[in-house]
């Protein structure tokens, strides 16, 4: 599974949703994040009565020969909680705390830079070892289970004299969960992969948990990836006549399993829970990611140049990556902008009607 060749269009997926124009905490609808391809820990999605998934489910079909390895790799976005606080000076004539005090605020500045309270991401990535369909089909599922511990960090700001002016609290909480890969006869030649991704992070009391602090304890825009050697994938979108009622019994929960990498390759499969065709690509004229729901790029990157100077200073200080985006987009050259306005794929003669 060559994942150079998937690289973009993977990472557009993980961070689809991830920040919204116009990348400012302050817009409504960044106040509530990360709508993709969340896995739930079980006990809050039973305390939902299921509204919100503890698990996500890919059902593909597989030509497979004696030889045929399977590889899965389960990819997500691990959140932790970014406080900014103002530093509380200790009382005159006390010696200095260990660690600076300070007040949580929703922003502080500091020199010529704004900081704020929010939220970012990590990613995190369970690679399986690669599994031989021959042993998977005779010695029935494998399970691996993972973990990523809670941390936190703390981050002093000082001001231009060098002074202690806040501070910035990094918290993430421990996520575990586990992977469960089977296969079954599908047809002659054919098996049917099934991979499922279960939330297992334990909870205490759920009854005051708000979806907020449930998404901490999440997995994130989850997705997966299946590669094969030694056999191939079949579409679930175009399956070939004999496998057309298999294709139909595969049940996907969550999530759209597609072909990936050039087209007709066919070692590997894409899984997300963002509905694509087979083969999808990211266009060659898309200067980077905007994770705004493929909404069009040269709108999105006009508006952005359309920010007022305040809100251009908010989106620089709200995300690592948002920054990325504003610096990108003002640099961009004319000659790329034009680029953006459209392009012609593919032309074909209109023969003249000759009735």
């Amino acid at each position: 599974m060559d994942l150079k060749a998937v690289e973009r269009i993977v990472n557009a997926v993980l961070y689809e949703g991830y920040i919204l124009y116009p990348y400012r905490a302050s817009a409504v609808k960044n106040r509530q994040r990360f709508n993709f391809g969340a896995i739930f820990p079980e006990p809050y999605s039973v305390s939902q009565k299921g509204a919100e998934p503890s698990s996500m489910q890919t059902e593909c079909l597989l030509m497979v020969a004696p030889e045929t390895m399977l590889e899965v790799k389960v990819r997500f976005l691990h959140l932790l909680s970014r406080e900014v606080g103002k530093h509380i000076p200790p009382r005159q004539g006390l010696p200095p705390a260990a660690e600076p005090r300070y007040e949580v605020v929703n922003t502080l500045q500091v020199g010529d830079r704004l900081f704020q309270t929010w939220e970012e991401a990590v990613e995190r990535e369970v690679d399986i070892p690669k599994i031989s369909i021959n042993e998977l089909l005779t010695d029935g599922p494998r399970q691996f289970k993972f973990g990523f511990p809670s941390s936190q960090h703390l981050e002093q700001l000082h001001d231009e004299d060098g002074a202690i002016a806040g501070v910035i609290v990094r918290t993430q909480w421990l996520v575990a969960g586990a992977v469960e890969v089977t296969a079954e006869p599908a047809g002659d030649r054919t098996c049917k992969v099934t991979v499922r991704i279960q939330n297992l992070t334990a909870l205490g009391s759920v009854d005051s948990l708000s979806r907020d602090a449930a998404l901490m304890r999440s997995l994130v825009s989850a997705h997966t990836i299946l590669g094969v050697s030694g056999g191939e994938f079949l579409s679930l979108l175009d399956p070939p006549e004999g496998a057309r009622e298999a294709a139909a019994g595969c049940r996907n929960i969550g999530t759209w399993p597609v072909l990936v990498g050039e087209e007709g390759e066919r070692d590997c499969m894409l899984s997300s829970p963002i509905i694509l065709y087979d083969y999808p690509q990211i266009a060659p004229e898309s200067p980077g990611d905007l994770f705004d729901g493929t909404e069009i790029d040269e709108i999105l990157t006009l508006r952005i140049m359309t920010l007022t100077d305040e809100e251009k200073r908010e989106m620089r200080g709200v995300d690592e990556r948002a920054r990325q985006i504003l610096e990108r987009t003002e640099r961009i050259p004319a000659e790329e902008m034009a680029k953006l306005h459209g392009a012609v794929r593919s032309m074909r003669r209109v023969q003249e009607d000759r009735r």
